[in-house]
C-alpha cells in the first residue's frame, strides 16, 4: 500500500531498521537512531542496487516520488541511475520545473484575477494544503492516479468524505489548467470516480408543509428579538435571497423609486449582479428598519459592533429560540 505523509510522520524507530514501502522501489528507512532516509531499490545488470534520495522530512514524499520516476526513466533508457544520476534532471527537460505546487499557485492566482469570491478562494487554498505534502514537489508529468488517490485516502481516513470529494475536483482543476498551458498531457482524476467513499448528502432542513410554514411565519412576526433579526427573517421569507446576500446588504443597494434591490456581483454565487423586485410588504419592513439603521452603512448592523453586519449564525439562532431545531428549519 502506498505511503501517506501522515504515515511517514508517524513512523517510529525500533530496535531494528524499519523499512516502509511506497511501491516501485521507493522505501523510507527509519533508522534505530530515529532518522528517516529515502532509498530507491532497483536491479541493474542482474544485481540489486540502492540509491539514496535524502532524509525525510527535508525531502518530502512528493519529492521522493518525483526522484523515483526520474530513476525509473534512466532504467528504461538502459542506464544505471546511481552512475548516471546527473543526467536525470537534463533528461526531464523543462518539465522538472513544473511541479504540482507551482502550477496550483498559478491556478489560484488565475482564479483570483477572474474575481472568484474571497471565501471560495480561501476554501480552495485550504483544500490544496492537503495535497502539497505528497504532490507539491512532484513534477506534474510524473503524478499518477495512485498518487492522487493516496492524498484523497489520507483525508478520507479522517472521516472527511465531502472534503475528499471536493479535493479531487480541485486537484483535477489544477491538472486541467496544466494541460491547457501545455505542461501536462492528461488529468488523472476522472479515473478516480468511485474510488473514494461518497459523502452522505444531507439536504438543508426546510418546512414544506403549507400549514406549518404559516406557523413559522406567525412565530417570526411574534418573535421577541432584536429588530434587525426579526426584519432579516421576514425579508428572507419575502425576497428569498441567500442568507449571506441579505446579511451583508447595504442601504445604497435598495432603490425605493424603482422598487428593486440590486445585489452586487461580488456577493452572488454566479459573480453577476442580481436584481430582486421589492414587493410592498418588503418595502414596509425596510422603511421601518431605516428608522433604526438608516444612518448605518449596513442594512442589518450588529448592534454591539455597528460597523459590522449581524453575524452568520444570527438568523439560525433566532429560529432555535423559536423552537425550530436544525433538523426542522434553517434560514
Amino acid at each position: 500500500m502506498a505511503l501517506t505523509d501522515a504515515a511517514c510522520r508517524a513512523a517510529k524507530a525500533g530496535p531494528e531498521r524499519l523499512k516502509l514501502y511506497d511501491g516501485d522501489g521507493l522505501q523510507l528507512w527509519v533508522q534505530k537512531s530515529g532518522s528517516k532516509l529515502w532509498n530507491f531499490s532497483y536491479r541493474y545488470d542482474g544485481k540489486q542496487r540502492q540509491l539514496a534520495f535524502g532524509p525525510y522530512p527535508e525531502v518530502g514524499l512528493g519529492k521522493a516520488r518525483s526522484q523515483r520516476e526520474r530513476a525509473r526513466k534512466l532504467l528504461r533508457d538502459g542506464l544505471d541511475p546511481a552512475a548516471n544520476w546527473s543526467l536525470a534532471p537534463a533528461q526531464e527537460g523543462s518539465d522538472q520545473e513544473a511541479n504540482f505546487k507551482e502550477i496550483a499557485l498559478e491556478y489560484i492566482e488565475k482564479r483570483r484575477k477572474e474575481g472568484l469570491a474571497t471565501p471560495t478562494m480561501i476554501k480552495k487554498k485550504w483544500l490544496l494544503d492537503f495535497a502539497y505534502p505528497t504532490l507539491g514537489d512532484m513534477a506534474i508529468t510524473t503524478i499518477k492516479p495512485k498518487d492522487v488517490l493516496t492524498v484523497l485516502q489520507d483525508v478520507e481516513q479522517r472521516g472527511c468524505f465531502e472534503t475528499a470529494r471536493r479535493l479531487r475536483a480541485t486537484i483535477g482543476a489544477v491538472f486541467r489548467y496544466a494541460v491547457a498551458t501545455s505542461r501536462a498531457e492528461i488529468d488523472p482524476t476522472p479515473v478516480l470516480r468511485g474510488a473514494i467513499i461518497p459523502p452522505k448528502v444531507t439536504p438543508r432542513a426546510a418546512i414544506t408543509n403549507a400549514r406549518k410554514f404559516g406557523g413559522l411565519l406567525r412565530s417570526i412576526y411574534d418573535f421577541d428579538g432584536q429588530p434587525t433579526t426579526i426584519a432579516a427573517l421576514k425579508l428572507m421569507a419575502l425576497l428569498f435571497p441567500r442568507p449571506g446576500e441579505l446579511r451583508l446588504s447595504k442601504w445604497p443597494e435598495f432603490d425605493f423609486e424603482k422598487h428593486v434591490w440590486t445585489i452586487p456581483g461580488e456577493r452572488t454565487k454566479m459573480r453577476r449582479e442580481h436584481q430582486i423586485p421589492l414587493p410592498l410588504q418588503a418595502e414596509e419592513i425596510l422603511l421601518d428598519l431605516q428608522k433604526i439603521t438608516g444612518h448605518n452603512e449596513f442594512l442589518l448592523p450588529d448592534l454591539a459592533k455597528i460597523d459590522r453586519p449581524i453575524s452568520e449564525p444570527t438568523m439560525n439562532l433566532a429560529l432555535r429560540r423559536m423552537g425550530y431545531s436544525d433538523t426542522e428549519m434553517t434560514s
